[in-house]
């Protein structure tokens, strides 16, 4: 097993979102992989939580990752959210993505969490993804 995949798999999902015009029509540039200081725009992604398990065989090393994009917009209700969040499906699922290292062997929705946050009338919708990659270095 190695998490050594880890980086250029989040690099290429980022990438990926960042360039794909379903997303940026909805969302602009207001894609993160860390949130950054000041206000923050009123819809928007930002790549969160990794959890990865070995998946090795006889052929190599490989693991399973499971990450999380979340979708947060200060909207009453989720109606921008979910359309977002269909589009970052869109965008992810079987995406063809070339990694900086190792090879991407499959991407698949997991599942989907949405809820408001706080008292407020933010929302947030957390879509967890399947990431099964091999380590070819």
């Amino acid at each position: 097993m190695s998490y050594a995949v880890s980086s250029a798999l989040q690099a290429a999902v980022f990438q990926e979102l960042f360039n794909n015009s379903g997303v940026t029509v909805l969302v602009g540039s207001a894609i993160y992989d860390a949130l950054p200081g000041g206000t923050l725009p009123a819809l928007y992604i930002v790549l969160g939580a990794e959890d990865v398990r070995d998946a090795s065989d006889k052929t190599g090393g490989g693991a399973l990752h499971e990450f999380t994009v979340s979708i947060v917009t200060e909207s009453a209700g989720f109606s921008s959210a979910k359309n977002l969040a269909a589009a970052v499906s869109d965008a992810l699922i079987d995406a063809p993505l070339t990694l900086t290292r190792g090879t991407l062997v499959s991407l698949n929705f997991y599942k989907a969490k949405a809820a408001r946050v706080g008292t407020g009338d933010m929302r947030q919708i957390n879509l967890i993804f399947r990431a099964r990659v091999a380590d070819d270095a």
